[in-house]
Parts: C-alpha cells; structure tokens; sequence
C-alpha cells in the first residue's frame, strides 16, 4: 500500500537528506549493509527477549533502507545492481528479524506456533517474488494492502505490546497472503490482455510442433510486456 501509493511522494521529502547524505562521503551501498547489520543485531535482541531493545533497533534497520535509494540518486549510482543488492539485502533482513521471532518463540511458547513466522516469511517472500517476475515480464505488481514497510510497522507494534506479538503474527499472515492474492490478479488480468495478433497467431498455426516449441523458447515465459517501460 506504502509503495504503490506514497512512495513518490516521500521519496522526493527524503531527497535532500540523501543529497546531504551524499556530500558527506556515505555511499547507497554502505547504508544497505547497515541495514543488514542492524536486523541481524536486531534479531539476536528479540530472540534473547530483550524486546525494548529489538525495537529500536528495528527501527535502526529501516532508516538506512529508507535512505540508500536517496542516497543513490543524488549520487547518480541508482541502477540495476543497486536495486538487485538492495532487494536482496531486503530478503536477508527480513529472514533475519522473522527468524529472531521464531527463536523467541521457541523459547517462551514452545510449539507448532513458532512455525508462524517463518509462514510470514515465506508468504512475504512470495509477495516479493510476484513483483520481480513482474518486473522481469514487463508487467507492474506494485502495490498491495500488506507490503514490507506495513509488516515492519506491524512487527513494531508486536515488539512494543509482547502480548500482542502473536496475534500481530496471525494479522501479518492473513494479511500478506492477502497481498500475494491481490498481486496474482492483478499481474494475471495484464497478462491476459496481451492476446496475440490474428495474423500472428495464423502464422503460428502453420509451423510444426517443433518450431512451435522453439518459438516459445520451449516453455520458457517471454518477456511480452517488452516493449512497456520497466516498472519501477
């Protein structure tokens, strides 16, 4: 929800703090790394339960995830293998901080309950994975009611209130699988609106099976959302 409808607008209110992040000598690619660092300190404090500390340092792990993207384009270095090294330095951090709660909760509620969050982790990480392959098809998946800065804000709330941390567990669940939903229908209905042309699907139908196949890149998906402007 974050990203497909106010990240524009925040991103250009955070731009001349990257700008001054920039002069100062800090580069996008040492704030992706703090970010990492601070999760996986985070995620050592939730699952010793010291939750107060968790959560500023949860915190701690957002702010550089919200800054190395400003950081880059003030610096002109945004790029592919920025947001390659980002998105997945994005996957880790969340492995990390949903792991920490999982080892909390083995700790305090042995159990099937602490299998919960490692299911927001995988669901997250299909969320995650409709939007690349999206993106790699020419189609636009952004968007959605649980994104990764709702499950953050979440999982705050969940370390702020502890006896509210499984519940707020059950929330993340219901709601990003929720997303994944939303994300499918809506990459789906693109995709079936690509329908194509008569005197190209004549000219198919006169090939052999053989170069039917060879066509289709033998059952490889193919970029048919090519010619559309990469979705950011």
């Amino acid at each position: 929800m974050f990203d497909g409808r106010f990240r524009t607008t925040f991103e250009k209110g955070i731009a001349p703090v990257g700008s001054n992040l920039r002069k100062a000598g800090v580069k996008a690619d040492h704030l992706t790394i703090l970010g990492v660092v601070m999760a996986a300190t985070a995620a050592i404090a939730i699952g010793n339960g010291w939750m107060r500390v968790g959560l500023l340092l949860l915190v701690l792990t957002a702010l550089p995830d919200v800054l190395d993207g400003a950081v880059a384009k003030a610096s002109g270095t945004a790029g592919p293998r920025g947001a390659f090294f980002d998105s997945v330095c994005d996957r880790l951090a969340d492995g990390l901080l949903l792991g920490g709660v999982a080892w909390y909760l083995a700790d305090t509620d042995p159990g099937r309950i602490v299998v919960l969050p490692l299911a927001v982790l995988v669901v997250s990480s299909l969320v995650s994975y409709e939007r690349a392959k999206a993106d790699a098809l020419g189609f636009d998946a952004r968007g959605g009611l649980m994104e990764r800065a709702e499950r953050l804000a979440l999982l705050a709330v969940g370390l702020l209130f502890t006896e509210l941390l499984v519940p707020v567990l059950w929330v993340m669940l219901v709601l990003t699988t929720f997303t994944a939903g939303q994300r499918f229908v809506k990459v789906w209905r693109q995709a079936s609106d690509e329908r194509p042309r008569p005197e190209r699907a004549r000219r198919l139908s006169r090939r052999s099976p053989r170069q039917r196949a060879s066509a289709r890149g033998e059952g490889r998906p193919r970029p048919r959302g090519a010619a559309r402007p990469p979705a950011s």
